[in-house]
């Protein structure tokens, strides 16, 4: 039988998803139903003074309007995952006041229109480095349980990392990270090209097509259900177990189909209906608006990058000092500042390093996690000083990269040794892709960028079921939010093992009451985790379809083989049993074998990093400064394809999204902190006719603890776009962006201000 590992195959899931049949999270229709709609805050902070319910109370239809003081939440403290209705403070524009309950979600928004509220308001933090500065206004009044001032920001300093000295901070510096290692100041001195730059990025809107949704209600016996759009079921359980102080068993959530999510779907709104269902005794769904998702969900945040490198003239790189500033909008609880400066180095070896990075809060909305959260603009960071000092050196800019990129066994800036990584073999392909090949040969107006990113990749633990049922096909049993078209994968896993088609597996998707324990789906990890989880399931079951067949057929396992769904004696074929014959013996009334099941877990030793190289081939218009992509191309390690359409998909879908983190995508908002760019009229994302074809590049470096050699491929095609995309326009113009989005006005204002300085005369 010819393996089924490499080989392409369409998503199991698209016929009922092209065809409308799939059912999502706001697709529920349970008897009873209520539904929600939201009042939010038109305050970027503000004290609440009063909601006035009683208006709405009137309103045809509706059952209940809700603020903080009527759900019953037990778990304490001032984070959104604590709080998700304000209580007395609002420290965003759009953050959730109210919940308006009722018969038709008609009512409920007529309801929620009538909802007033009363505000004090306050000053909002909106400069990001201005909240930094002593006697800023803080972001958020500070209780007990939240950290403020001095006392707090050294408190912080997480393990492994040095001490900062001293510094004058406001309370809005939730956390401050400090790592070096070698003579930093020797490392440039001995340098033969030192370069610098202030880099910026913006809020992301993950642009997602299913807005937020959650449906609870709660069944006999007193438990709480909810099914929800979110990347991760059990994680969604023990937080909604721990915020209404339920038991683990009393709560039981399920993982809906999803229509998006790239990071962005993890406990938002399931608290909400569940808080509303657990008062009310009745089911609730709560579907945002787009709007309302725009407002109130969690995008990724707006970070500044101020980096100093150096380099030798043989092209070896020296020194790294890099400022992180990242915006935590008004989340307390973690931030992205610690992931961001350990990808800040990129997949490359240096002599000395000193990483400052803090973690600041500010009056916009609670930030979030999307595809390879603190990577890409990083790697824009590094990427386009890199391009810098090649061109100072004289050195070919991958030639450099590829002197410079990690090996297994290298140390990063993160303190630990890269495991396998395929860095120098990505930048092997771009090398010899046309796009490089021909960039000296372009008209003025064109140029052409090469940019590298890795993503670390994810270890947590898993675990998979599997059984052999009556017909002889396998059934899978997972607890993961398939994003990615990992349920495809993990029937050719096991398929591969069993030694049958993935078409004789059937993955299911268990609620948390019954499903193995898995993580949430992100990080890269899922494939690499639970694939290899639901390998380790099958493979077990695989030794008890050989014990029985061995006993039937009387020939040891180590003689058997199984081949197309049939299990035979090695040499002679004639001697052999069905799958399905196998089956029935282990399930017959009165039969002296086991069912055959199969449970398999895994706790990762080690995680799998995942590198790509991409190249970008742009024309700028100088008149008005608009950049257009001509050709596209991305080579990336994927450890093992298993599914090789699966992961061009991916390698695609990353890159257009890399470009809209590049050209388009930006969340403004105004001097008061209100969103002006809350609709998809306002908020620019790649359309098809600005996308170009995208040449995907496979590279196959086996990670050894992946399911048959695979790693994550989710999170890295995005990474090195921006940076790409950057390098590529000051290869057209001269000119150096250092801001995303470059949108077409940024551009031409550096064109002008290029343009001004060439033509003064010098004094």
């Amino acid at each position: 039988m010819d393996s089924v590992i490499g080989v392409p195959r369409p998503r199991t899931d698209s016929p009922e998803k092209v065809s409308g049949a799939t059912r999502y999270a706001g697709d529920d229709v349970l008897p009873g139903l209520l539904h929600g709609w939201l009042v939010l805050s038109t305050e970027a902070h503000a004290t609440i003074v009063s909601i006035e319910k009683e208006a709405a109370l009137a309103v045809p239809g509706v059952v209940a309007v809700l603020t903080a003081d009527d759900l019953p939440v037990v778990a304490e403290g001032s984070g959104r995952s604590n709080e998700p209705l304000a209580r007395s403070e609002v420290v965003f524009s759009g953050q959730p006041i109210a919940l308006v309950v009722a018969e038709s979600e008609a009512a409920a928004e007529d309801g929620a229109e009538v909802v007033m509220v009363e505000y004090e308001s306050l000053e909002p933090v909106l400069d990001l480095e201005g909240a930094m500065r002593p006697g800023a206004p803080l972001g958020r009044h500070p209780g007990e349980e939240d950290a403020s001032g001095m006392e707090s920001v050294h408190a912080a300093v997480g393990a492994g990392e040095q001490e900062l000295p001293e510094e004058e901070l406001s309370g809005n510096v939730l956390k401050r990270s400090f790592r070096e290692e070698g003579d930093l100041e020797a490392a440039f001195e001995t340098s033969d090209a030192v370069v610098s730059g202030r880099f910026e990025t913006s809020w992301i809107y993950q642009s997602y097509l299913e807005p937020q949704t959650a449906t609870a209600w709660i069944e006999p016996g007193g438990v709480l259900v909810v099914s929800a759009s979110t990347q991760g079921a059990f994680m969604s359980r023990n937080e909604l177990a721990d915020l209404f102080g339920l038991p683990l068993d009393k709560v039981r959530v399920r993982a809906a189909p999803l229509g998006g999510a790239f990071g962005g779907k993890l406990m938002l709104v399931e608290p909400l209906a569940a808080g509303a269902a657990l008062v009310l005794g009745r089911p609730v769904r709560l579907l945002l608006t787009r709007s309302e998702d725009f407002q109130a969900s969690n995008p990724a945040p707006a970070a500044i990058f101020e980096l100093r490198v150096g380099a030798r003239r043989s092209g070896e790189l020296t020194g790294l000092d890099a400022r992180i500033v990242c915006d935590r909008g008004s989340t307390i609880e973690w931030g992205l500042e610690d992931i961001s400066s350990t990808l800040v180095g990129g997949p490359y070896r240096w002599r000395a390093f000193a990483i400052r990075s803090y973690g600041v809060q500010t009056n916009r909305v609670t930030f979030g996690a999307y595809r390879g959260p603190g990577a890409p603009p990083a790697a824009f960071a590094l990427e386009s000083l890199l391009d810098e000092l090649a061109a100072q050196l004289e050195l070919d800019p991958i030639e450099f990269r590829l002197q410079n990129a990690v090996v297994e066994g290298d140390v990063g800036v993160s303190g630990r040794a890269f495991p396998v990584i395929g860095a120098r073999e990505c930048l092997e392909r771009v090398r010899e892709h046309p796009i490089w090949l021909e960039r000296n040969s372009l008209p003025e107006d064109e140029g052409v960028g090469v940019a590298v990113g890795y993503w670390p990749g994810g270890n947590e633990p898993a675990s998979a079921a599997c059984r052999l049922d009556r017909d002889g096909r396998l059934t899978v049993v997972t607890a993961v939010a398939d994003m990615t078209g990992t349920e495809t994968t993990f029937a050719a896993i096991a398929a591969e093992v069993l030694g049958t088609t993935p078409e004789n597996v059937r993955v299911v998707a268990a609620d948390t009451a019954s499903a193995p324990f898995a993580g949430v789906s992100g990080g890269s990890k899922i494939t690499y985790t639970v694939g290899r989880a639901v390998e380790r399931a099958a493979e077990q079951a695989r030794e008890r379809i050989l014990y029985v067949a061995s006993e039937e057929l009387e020939i040891a396992p180590s003689d058997l083989e199984i081949v197309d769904g049939v299990v035979r004696a090695v040499g002679s074929p004639d001697r052999s049993l069905s799958l399905e014959e196998i089956a029935q013996k282990a399930l017959a009334w009165g039969g002296r074998y086991e069912p055959i099941a199969g449970q398999g877990g895994v706790a990762q030793p080690s995680s799998a990093p995942a590198a790509a190289a991409h190249l970008a081939h742009v024309r700028v218009d100088h008149e008005t400064g608009e950049v257009e992509i001509l050709r596209y191309a991305v080579a990336q390690d994927v450890g093992r394809a298993l599914n090789p359409a699966l992961v061009e998909g991916q390698m695609r879908g990353g890159a257009t999204q890399a470009i809209g983190w590049a050209l388009y995508e930006e969340l403004r908002y105004d001097e008061h902190g209100q969103l002006v760019t809350g609709s998809f009229l306002d908020y620019a994302i790649p359309t098809a006719e600005r996308v170009p074809q995208i040449d995907t590049l496979i590279v196959e470096v086996p990670a050894p603890s992946g399911p048959f050699g695979a790693k994550g491929v989710g999170e890295a095609p995005v990474v090195a776009g921006p940076a790409a995309i950057a390098n590529a326009v000051a290869a057209a113009t001269g000119i150096r962006p250092r801001q995303l989005p470059m949108t077409a006005p940024r551009v031409w204002a550096l064109l002008q201000e290029a343009s001004t300085r060439t033509e003064t005369p010098p004094a």
